[in-house]
């Protein structure tokens, strides 16, 4: 009986491995991209257990050979974001006050209403932009009192539906735009920060919608807005930073090849997960909020910050603009395939009306 429990619970989780790899969009076959660090504890769990309890040697050996399996390729896709990998974005000395940018993101879920402690974190931190995402009004009547004196360039958009987005910067904005780039209920920000030293670089701020029940039955739409924002990226070429809650794993397919196409780096790549959802479940967490970089940055620090009553952690880095060093970062390249199937997926984003 040991046995048969191990052996299909090694066969559940070879099938949910696999599963992960087909590639359609249904919201239940990219879900399983997401527990990839849960999926490979538990076949390690599954596997030492099939070596200490009492089973036969026919049901050992089938799960110690799925569990192997299992361990091996969720080893692939997970080991980039841990420290035994090298740190894909070069760190550097935070000593250049005019060319280092700190920036915090944060999802604040929208009927959470512990603000003072957020806004106790941004005053301890003080960092040069602040990004809120899921923020409405309500939100926005809390932070402003308390950010726009020392955060004086902002761009605020309430909205109730999950989707608001504020910027704050004590930094000057400049060519700032609101784009509802695949969903005309899905904001993100388009803007260039003028750093203290003179210099410009442009920040993306997205949000996309999920693909979960309720949300999307299918991920085409957060794929072709995080790919479209890569076509831009790469098509005019600057230091750029991306930020937000992208509503994927780092080492989801979509998100690999937004990086591909965009040519961004990823700093937690080499350093660490800094899981940020869910906060209140810790063996149910996964990196969703990013900050990506062009090869012109390198990283100062990057923290997870302390919960604040969302189902979210903050997220805060400082980065540094350092172009004479984007020799040292290898940039990554997409394929003409890879192009080809980002077009296609924003052009199929744009026409095809979603039905949840």
């Amino acid at each position: 009986m040991p046995g048969l429990l191990l052996g299909s619970i090694a066969i559940v989780l070879l099938l949910t491995t696999l599963v992960a790899r087909i590639r359609l969009r249904w919201w239940w076959i990219r879900s399983c991209e997401f527990p990839r660090l849960q999926i490979a504890s538990l076949a390690i769990a599954c596997f030492i257990a099939a070596l200490l309890m009492p089973v036969s040697p026919t049901w050992q050996m089938i799960t110690l050979v799925i569990c192997l399996a299992v361990i091996i390729i969720q080893a692939c896709y997970i080991l980039p974001w841990t420290w035994l990998w090298p740190k894909q974005v070069r760190s550097a000395n935070v000593c250049n006050e005019a060319r280092d940018i700190t920036l915090l993101v944060a999802n604040v879920l929208t009927p959470n209403r512990r603000s003072s402690d957020l806004i106790d974190q941004i005053h301890a931190h003080q960092p040069d932009i602040i990004l809120t995402l899921e923020s409405d009004q309500w939100w926005q009547d809390q932070l402003d009192p308390a950010l726009d004196a020392q955060w004086p360039y902002s761009v605020k958009i309430p909205l109730d539906n999950l989707y608001g987005m504020h910027l704050y910067s004590r930094l000057p904005l400049e060519n700032t735009s609101v784009e509802w780039l695949i969903q005309d209920d899905i904001p993100s920000i388009h803007t260039h920060i003028r750093l203290t030293g003179g210099e410009a670089i442009r920040l993306f701020a997205v949000h996309p919608r999920p693909p979960a029940p309720g949300e999307s039955e299918k991920s085409l739409w957060r794929d072709a807005e995080l790919l479209w924002v890569g076509k831009k990226i790469q098509k005019t070429p600057q230091p750029t930073l991306v930020a937000g809650d992208l509503n994927d794993v780092a080492w989801s397919r979509t998100t690999r090849r937004f990086c591909r196409v965009a040519g961004m780096l990823d700093p937690r790549r080499g350093r660490g997960m800094y899981s940020t959802f869910h906060a209140h479940y810790p063996i149910l967490r996964w990196p969703l909020d990013h900050i990506f970089v062009s090869e012109h940055f390198t990283l100062g620090r990057m923290h997870r910050l302390k919960d604040f009553g969302s189902d979210h952690f903050p997220m805060l880095a400082t980065l540094c603009y350092r172009p004479t060093r984007k020799h040292e970062h290898e940039t990554p390249d997409a394929s003409a395939e890879e192009e080809s199937e980002a077009s296609q997926t924003i052009r199929q984003g744009q026409r095809e009306e979603q039905q949840t």
